[in-house]
């Protein structure tokens, strides 16, 4: 088998990772605060990500064809190269619908990365495959090595971006995916050779070098556009980072009342039905018997405030009151306290704070069940 000599644009090779951070950055910055909107905002935002993710991946695979050069001339299936651009948006859906519809533990943000590393793998085998007048052949190392690629560093990318929703994370996050997308790429390239296959059915129309150089033009304008419309709130200061942030936040009368916002409204509640508050990145989620709301103050904030009212700092990400704990389970030098609702998750005690905490549940308010 006669194989054909192959190079690279470095220009276009570059421009190709400059679009998979854009794309990283653009998709994981849209996710930020879902728990905060209404489920029609978080399905069109996860919508709006997936497009930016996926079609990030997609673009980055052909900026990077276009610098392809071989010595005959070739063509691209419209149809198959359509077909990987929607797989790519599909399987990055899935995977943020799973982040953010379940439980997110850290078995859940693997399978997410697990699934993106899958749908990058397949965006790029799929698009391979609509070359016309030449033919990929893969070797097996291009193979392992691509796919343990991809499913490593999404592993990783989603770990570090959804570990904690930070900026630093989301940026790291970036970094991580961008790469992984590129190592995709360019790791199975480096195992890819090429033969003449001009007898070769044609699936739908063909597309040279030329009109895929527009469909990836328009998409790659959408994508820095889109990347331009979140950043805005880097360069200007999102709302937690802005000096009167907490000034602007409403107070809490009589220091016995949590501001909280539901379906966008402003509401207040009682410290007395105040379960447990989660910090949430740069705000916290506060838990009542019956419904979870947002909070704009830090986790910090509402110690400061709450602390007073009776509330217990189990673990530097969360408070607690005791009066709601119905059991508290020890574990080696750690814990967590149970509460009787529905749907309430477990607040963890850090070793620091543990017995402090198994001193105050004793305490006059009531006595808990442990063991």
């Amino acid at each position: 088998m006669d194989f054909l000599q192959h190079s690279q644009d470095l220009l276009l090779v570059s421009a190709s990772c400059l679009v998979a951070l854009v794309a990283g950055f653009t998709g994981l910055s849209l996710t930020r605060d879902l728990s905060r909107k209404s489920m029609v905002q978080k399905k069109i935002s996860i919508a709006l990500a997936s497009v930016a993710l996926g079609g990030g991946i997609w673009s980055m695979h052909f900026v990077a064809m276009l610098g392809l050069q071989l010595p005959i001339l070739f063509y691209y299936d419209a149809a198959i190269t359509l077909i990987s651009a929607l797989t790519a948006i599909l399987i990055v859906a899935a995977a943020l619908v799973l982040l953010h519809f379940r439980p997110r533990t850290a078995g859940v943000i693997s399978a997410a990365g697990v699934i993106v590393g899958v749908g990058i793998l397949a965006m790029h085998y799929i698009g391979m495959a609509g070359l016309e007048l030449c033919r990929a052949v893969y070797t097996p190392l291009g193979l392992v090595a691509s796919s343990a690629a991809a499913i490593a560093l999404c592993i990783l990318a989603f770990g570090i971006a959804y570990g904690r929703r930070t900026n630093r994370n989301i940026v790291l996050g970036t970094v991580c995916f961008a790469i992984a997308v590129c190592s995709v790429h360019f790791l199975a390239m480096a195992g890819t050779r090429f033969v003449a296959a001009p007898g070769v059915a044609e699936f739908g129309p063909s597309m040279s070098n030329e009109v895929l150089a527009l469909g990836v033009i328009l998409s790659s304008f959408v994508l820095f556009g889109t990347f331009l419309w979140v950043s805005v709130a880097y360069l200007v200061g999102s709302p937690e980072a802005a000096p009167g942030a907490l000034a602007d936040a409403p107070r809490a009368p009589a220091g016995v009342q949590v501001p909280c916002e539901r379906d966008g409204a402003k509401v207040f509640v009682a410290v007395r039905d105040v379960v447990l508050v989660r910090a949430d990145g740069h705000y916290t989620q506060v838990y009542t018997e019956d419904d979870r709301l947002f909070c704009v103050w830090p986790i910090t904030e509402a110690h400061k405030r709450l602390a007073p009212q009776g509330l217990l700092r189990t673990h530097r990400s969360y408070l607690v009151n005791p009066e709601k704990v119905s059991r508290f389970e020890r574990s080696k030098d750690k814990g967590r306290c149970l509460f009787a609702g529905d749907g309430l998750p477990p607040a963890p005690v850090s070793r620091s704070q543990l017995k402090a905490i198994q001193d105050a549940l004793a305490g006059p308010s009531g006595a808990v069940g442990a063991r």
